[in-house]
C-alpha cells in the first residue's frame, strides 16, 4: 500500500525552503560538499512523503554543519564582460545569487531559464553536476505551482543557477552526437584504464585532470547517434542504473549521478527551446564518460545480473519509497525518486535494484550519511 501524506507536496516544499533558508551553498569543516537540503526536501515530497519533510529537514540540519550564505559584494548585470568572467568563481555565489534574483523579479522563469542554459550549459560539471540538479528539482517545484509560485520557490531557483554559475566547470572536449552507438554500446566499448593502488581523492582527481590527455575520451565524446530526448535519457539512466550496480568496489556516492544528472534534465527540458535539447544530452554523455574514466577501472558486474546476490528480493515501488525516507541519506532519497520516477516510463528492474543496492551501501543519514571527500560537491 502507497503511503498517502496529509501534507501536500507544495507546502511540504515551501515550509522546508523556509526552514533551509538560511543555509548556504555547501558543508562540512574544510569540505566544499553540495547543500542538498532543497533537492532531498523536494523528492521526499515528490515520493508522497510530504508528512515527513519537517523531520527530515531537522536531520539533515543535525547531521553536518553548512557554511555561512554569502552575500552579494560586487554585483553583476547582464552584460557579458560582466558575468562572464565570474563563471567559476565560488567567492561570488552571492553575486551570481543576487543576479538571478533581480532576473526572475522582471521576468518569467521560463525566460530566464532558456536564456541561461546555454550560457551554463558547457559547465555542466558544476559541483559533480549539482548546478544542474539544484536548478532542476527548483523547476520542478515551479512548475507544479503553477500561478502560485511563492518567494521561496523563486528564490531557490535563483540560488541552484547561481551555484551552477559560481561552480561552473568545464571538462575538455566539445561533445556532439554525431556517431553511431547507442549508450550501452558506448559503455560497453569505452576501455577502462586500471588504477596504481586504490582510488582515493587524489587518484581521482588526478584521473579528471587527465582526461584531455585520453584520445578515446576525445573520440568518444562524438559517439553517440542522435536521438529523440526522451529516448536518449531513458537510455542514459537505466545505463549507469546498470554501471551503478555494477561497481560495489567504487565509492557508493559519486556514481549516483550518473542517474540522478539525466533524471534531472528530463525535468527541465520540457521547459526549453527544443534546439537546446541536443546540446544538452551531448553534454550528459560527456560528463558519463568521464564518470566512466575517472571512477572505474574495468567493468566489474556491468551488464550482469551480480546484483542479485545484494539484493534477491526486490521491494515494491512504495516500499522503496518508504525504506528511502526512513533511511534519510540525501542520495539515497534523490536516487530512488529518480529510479521510481524512470521506472514508470520504462519498467526495468534495474532502476528499483539500484535504488535498493543504495539503500544498503550508502549509510544511514543518522550514522553519518553519505557524503563524500572524494570529490568536491558530492
Amino acid at each position: 500500500m502507497s503511503h498517502v501524506s496529509p501534507v501536500t507536496y507544495h507546502d511540504a516544499l515551501n515550509d522546508a525552503l523556509e526552514r533551509l533558508d538560511d543555509l548556504g551553498y555547501e558543508r562540512g569543516e574544510g569540505m566544499d560538499l553540495a547543500n542538498h537540503g532543497p533537492m532531498g526536501a523536494e523528492a521526499l515530497a515528490l515520493l508522497g512523503h510530504g508528512d515527513e519533510v519537517a523531520r527530515w529537514v531537522v536531520r539533515y540540519r543535525k547531521a553536518m554543519e553548512h557554511h555561512e550564505p554569502p552575500s552579494e559584494r560586487f554585483p553583476l548585470d547582464t552584460d557579458e564582460s560582466s558575468w562572464r568572467p565570474a563563471l567559476g568563481a565560488f567567492h561570488r555565489a552571492g553575486d551570481w545569487e543576487g543576479l538571478f534574483t533581480r532576473e526572475l523579479a522582471e521576468a518569467p522563469w521560463r525566460d530566464v531559464l532558456a536564456r541561461w542554459w546555454p550560457r551554463l550549459l558547457p559547465g555542466l560539471f558544476a559541483g559533480l553536476t549539482h548546478g544542474l540538479i539544484r536548478t532542476a528539482h527548483a523547476v520542478r517545484g515551479l512548475y507544479a505551482a503553477g500561478d502560485r509560485p511563492t518567494a521561496y520557490q523563486h528564490r531557490e531557483l535563483a540560488r541552484g543557477l547561481a551555484y551552477w554559475a559560481a561552480r561552473y566547470t568545464e571538462l575538455p572536449g566539445s561533445p556532439r552526437l554525431a556517431g553511431t552507438y547507442t549508450v550501452p554500446t558506448a559503455v560497453a566499448a569505452l576501455p577502462r584504464t586500471p588504477a596504481e593502488g586504490a582510488l582515493n581523492a587524489r587518484v581521482v582527481g588526478g584521473r579528471f585532470a587527465a582526461l584531455g590527455d585520453l584520445p578515446v575520451y576525445g573520440e568518444a565524446l562524438e559517439w553517440l547517434a542522435p536521438e529523440e530526448a526522451s529516448r536518449l535519457l531513458t537510455e542514459m539512466t537505466v545505463q549507469f542504473a546498470d554501471v551503478y550496480l555494477g561497481h560495489p568496489e567504487v565509492y557508493p556516492v559519486p556514481l549516483v549521478h550518473g542517474v540522478t544528472a539525466p533524471a534531472a534534465a528530463r525535468l527541465v527540458l520540457p521547459h526549453l527551446p527544443h534546439a537546446l535539447h541536443g546540446p544538452t544530452l551531448a553534454r550528459l554523455w560527456q560528463v558519463h564518460s568521464a564518470f566512466l574514466l575517472a571512477l572505474t577501472t574495468d567493468r566489474r558486474g556491468e551488464g550482469t545480473t551480480a546484483w542479485r546476490e545484494e539484493v534477491p528480493d526486490l521491494p515494491a515501488t512504495g516500499e522503496l519509497a518508504a525504506r528511502a525516507a526512513e533511511h534519510g541519506d540525501e542520495h539515497v532519497i534523490k536516487l530512488t525518486e529518480a529510479c521510481l520516477r524512470e521506472y514508470a516510463l520504462r519498467p526495468d528492474l534495474r532502476y528499483l535494484a539500484a535504488a535498493a543496492v543504495a539503500q544498503r551501501r550508502i549509510p544511514r543519514l543518522d550514522a553519518g550519511g553519505g557524503a563524500s571527500t572524494l570529490r568536491p560537491g558530492t
